[in-house]
């Protein structure tokens, strides 16, 4: 079996650091801080919620060195696929590992891209009345523009994704210019009586509320799955990674204190549009129709850039020999995973037909904690100890703390999930075992027939 690291490049190097950062940042901002920032007052119970922007933050650090480490090492299309099989050896337990993160990938991709779309059209009846016939009409719709804004060479799309991150970037910019020149100290620094009792129900709150941050942080890592697609890897992936992340957290933070600058906490924490109620109450009800609309672009480059990079999983590990054979295609002029994209894309569509916006973030959260996270941040101890130093162009500092202290963090969010959701995904790793030792002994593969590994 020919694996990436060995196999002739096929996929266009087209991306600089710009494109890079840029596909990450969009990756990370999408509807999800406009749709929990009240969720996180709540959790937390005043102004100290900013505490959980800050946690979030430090996770995604910590973590951003292991996908440094493994994206600086391996980059190739595929990501998580690649590193789990070559961390844990492409023989034996690597091959359990990646086939499980393909599980997940399958299972829970088109979710997050229906999930936006939903999320996108749930957004848009702020502007105009929609019922639920005409909202699902709409997510059905934003997938299949994606699909064909994203059915081009990986130049373009770089280009499409700078275009789309300058919109993000100037909606963000507007929100904390308006919430600092209106800004007033009392609303965002007046805390509740007991705000800072260190009691268990403080970490509980921090928790619960953290386990909604780190979602919005989510997509530093998105340049991974485009490794081979990317320039000058083994320095422009870690960049793009920790500029995505540094960039992100400071405006998350700007942003949520401008607006409990503007409106009172109690009355945020209620407001399903809280940028929307932001805008209104500093420069009335017009132009809060246009930070909506502005929401919805940085919704759609979300998108965007989401089904880019889960679109080159099912590719990876179809040419690998891991998956159907089919995915392994390319565009025959466009170089570009054509097939896969087209599925992700179909079962994207399918999915926001079908499902209601419940619970989704903590959901999909909780189904990849395990596997991809903790997974991961194993993985990169174990590879310190098989690989020679020079196969690794970057390493983490003061190794093996940010490591360790990554897997302990993903740990304390997989509890905070919730019961529920935690034996959900537990359940969803259980039946992917199960799937793949059927495979595994159909094909007579391990660990039902010895293999080099």
């Amino acid at each position: 079996m020919t694996h990436d690291l060995e196999r002739p490049e096929k996929l266009e190097r087209g991306l600089g650091l710009k494109e890079a950062t840029a596909l990450n940042m969009i990756d990370m901002v999408g509807i999800g801080p406009f749709v929990t920032i009240s969720l996180v007052i709540q959790y937390m119970g005043g102004p100290q919620c900013l505490l959980a922007w800050v946690a979030g933050a430090l996770l995604s650090v910590l973590d951003g060195f292991v996908w440094s480490e493994l994206g600086a090492a391996m980059p190739q299309a595929g990501g998580s696929y690649v590193f789990l099989r070559e961390a844990y050896g492409p023989g034996r337990w690597g091959r359990l590992m990646s086939f499980l993160f393909i599980w997940q990938t399958m299972i829970q991709a088109p979710l997050v891209v229906a999930s936006g779309a939903i999320g996108f059209a749930q957004y848009l009846t702020y502007l105009m009345p929609l019922g639920r016939y005409q909202q699902k009409a709409v997510s059905g719709a934003l997938v299949i523009v994606l699909v064909f804004l994203l059915y081009r060479r990986i130049t373009t799309v770089g280009k499409i994704s700078l275009f789309l991150w300058a919109g993000v970037i100037a909606t963000i910019v507007w929100l904390i210019f308006g919430g600092a020149t209106h800004f007033d100290a009392r609303l965002a620094f007046t805390y509740p009586a007991g705000a800072w009792d260190l009691s268990w129900l403080f970490f509980v709150g921090l928790g619960q509320a953290t386990v909604k941050t780190i979602y919005t942080y989510l997509g530093y890592y998105n340049v991974c799955h485009l490794g081979g697609e990317v320039r000058e890897p083994e320095r422009n992936i870690p960049r793009s990674i920790f500029l995505s992340i540094g960039g992100i957290a400071v405006l998350y933070l700007a942003m949520q204190t401008s607006i409990l600058g503007v409106v009172p906490w109690q009355q945020a924490q209620a407001s399903n549009f809280i940028v929307s109620t932001f805008i209104e109450m500093l420069y009335g009800p017009f132009w809060a129709k246009v930070a909506t609309a502005m929401i919805l672009w940085i919704a759609f480059a979300s998108l965007f850039s989401v089904l880019l990079g889960y679109s080159r999983v099912p590719y990876a590990a179809a040419v690998d020999g891991n998956f159907f054979s089919v995915f392994g295609q390319l565009h025959p002029t466009r170089r570009f995973p054509h097939v896969s994209l087209l599925a992700l894309g179909a079962a994207g569509f399918v999915f926001s037909l079908l499902f209601r916006l419940s619970e989704v973030i903590s959901a999909v959260l909780a189904m990849r904690i395990l596997v991809q996270f903790v997974g991961q941040a194993i993985g990169v101890i174990v590879l310190r100890r098989r690989w020679p130093a020079e196969r690794l162009p970057f390493k983490m500092w003061l190794f093996p703390l940010p490591a360790v202290l990554a897997i302990l963090g993903w740990m304390a969010i997989f509890l905070s999930a919730g019961r529920k959701l935690t034996l959900a995904a537990l359940g969803v790793m259980m039946l992917g075992v199960l799937a793949f030792g059927i495979r595994a002994r159909a094909l007579g593969e391990w660990p039902f027939a010895e293999t080099a590994g």
